[in-house]
């Protein structure tokens, strides 16, 4: 009799956790794991900041998925999954197609950045939510310091050294606050360069920065980014873009050539494809993350609405720690479903956020006692080694952190990742269907 296969669609915090839980949970040979990806690595988002800023290496913060020894990795993406056969169909990078069948579905696919009705947005906004994008937009940082640098006074000037960022929530928040610090690092090589020529702004919606965390937490990350020359503007929103210009809601126009969207996430544009009942671009789920009516699909991450039983009538954020704690929780209740241990429904307990604001600054609110300050970076830092997965990415992201006390950050722009690539829809891959330009090749034949 075949092994029953268990095929895990993204490997996020969930899909990563959940295949980790699975290795734990069932004895060898009890089920074939496959992992569907279109990368060979789990990515640590909450390090991207810093990637961007140069004080952790890109690929130190890349865990390689053949580290799940048991786990047989397939690199595409989902396009598509018929519940009714049991298959999920697959592209390759080489525009090939195959037909996976699955036993057990664990969707996982995780969230792209929201895009909103603001004209330009596509064109000229620049996502935060992969590597490519951290490392372009560091790059493309210093390009623009590069050019100001060579020009006299003026309109061109003052738009190359204008940064805008949109959204206030954790990524937009430590990206402003760590490349504010990484620019004053980067200056010294430009000597016609003075930081008062330097804008950052922050465009907010809310009333408010980090308005997830306690008010404190939220006052001081607000006091720390205008004590560094941030312009916070909070109840404002982005009305369009050019590709010179953010046009903003108060009426005022900021010349620039960098607008960077954090403004919010939502749920795969696989789900949206399942014909699945939706809360608010999110699968509905129950307690035990397995999809109402298809016992044998589990959803989570960010792309499932998991109901939140500490908060009846709500649903869990959009976090990591959310995240990897229900890829645990799925392994579980997918084990027990092939009749290794008991299924329990999804609970937590909250452990707290934190934010880096680089440098000596940080907030986090550990067990709901917040802290700021260097306790609050000693906080931050100890749960990022904490949550990292590998021993190995560990030691390199705490050497990384010693090599930029000791030796100041690294502001090269290695040229890595051309524009066309950095785009908002092309880097995320915001949909499913393959590029206009590629041509797809011959299907590969069902496994």
């Amino acid at each position: 009799m075949p092994k029953p296969r268990i095929v895990v669609v993204g490997a996020g915090f969930g899909g990563y956790h959940s295949l980790r839980g699975l290795e734990r949970l069932l004895p060898p040979g009890a089920a074939e794991l496959v992992l569907v990806s279109r990368t060979d690595y789990h990515l640590y988002t909450p390090l991207l900041p810093q990637v961007a800023a140069g004080t952790v290496n890109p690929a130190d913060v890349a865990v390689p998925l053949r580290s799940l020894r048991r786990t047989r990795l397939w690199t595409g993406q989902v396009t598509g999954a018929d519940l009714g056969s049991r298959t999920v169909t697959v592209r390759h990078h080489d525009g090939g197609q195959s037909t996976l069948s699955w036993d057990r579905l664990v969707l996982a696919p995780g969230s792209v950045t929201r895009i909103r009705d603001v004209p330009g947005l596509r064109e000229y906004a620049h996502g935060f939510k992969t590597v490519i994008e951290a490392v372009y937009l560091r790059d493309r940082v210093l390009a623009q310091l590069e050019r100001a640098d060579g020009l006299p006074d003026g309109p061109e000037r003052q738009a190359c050294t204008t940064f805008v960022v949109v959204g206030a929530g954790l990524a937009g928040t430590e990206y402003v606050a760590q490349m504010r610090l990484f620019v004053a690092s980067a200056l010294r090589a430009y000597p016609r360069l003075r930081a008062e020529h330097i804008r950052w702004i922050l465009v907010e919606h809310g009333h408010g920065v980090l308005e997830h965390l306690p008010p404190r937490l939220s006052h001081h990350a607000l006091a720390v980014l205008r004590s560094r020359g941030v312009e916070v503007r909070l109840s404002t929103l982005v009305d369009r873009l050019t590709p010179d210009t953010a046009h903003l809601s108060d009426g005022t126009t900021v010349p620039c050539r960098l607008l960077v969207w954090t403004a919010g996430v939502t749920g795969s544009p696989l789900v949206e494809d399942l014909g699945l009942p939706l809360d608010r671009g999110r699968l509905t789920v129950g307690a035990d993350l397995a999809v109402p009516g298809h016992p044998d699909v589990f959803a989570l991450g960010d792309a499932a609405a998991v109901p939140d039983l500490g908060r009846p009538g709500s649903v869990c954020p959009q976090t990591a720690q959310h995240a990897m704690r229900q890829g645990r929780a799925a392994a579980r209740n997918v084990a027990a479903s092939l009749g290794h241990g008991r299924a329990r429904p999804y609970r937590h307990r909250d452990l707290g956020t934190v934010a880096d604001l680089g440098g000596a600054q940080a907030a986090a609110a550990p067990l709901g006692l917040p802290v700021t300050g260097p306790p609050a970076k000693a906080v931050t830092g100890g749960y990022h080694l904490y949550a990292l997965p590998g021993a190995g990415n560990r030691l390199r992201v705490a050497t990384d952190w010693a090599l930029n006390a000791l030796l100041g950050r690294n502001t090269v722009s290695l040229g890595l990742v051309p524009d066309a690539a950095a785009g908002l829809v092309r880097a995320e891959q915001l949909g499913i269907d393959p590029p206009p330009e590629h041509s797809p090749a011959p299907s590969r034949p069902p496994a």
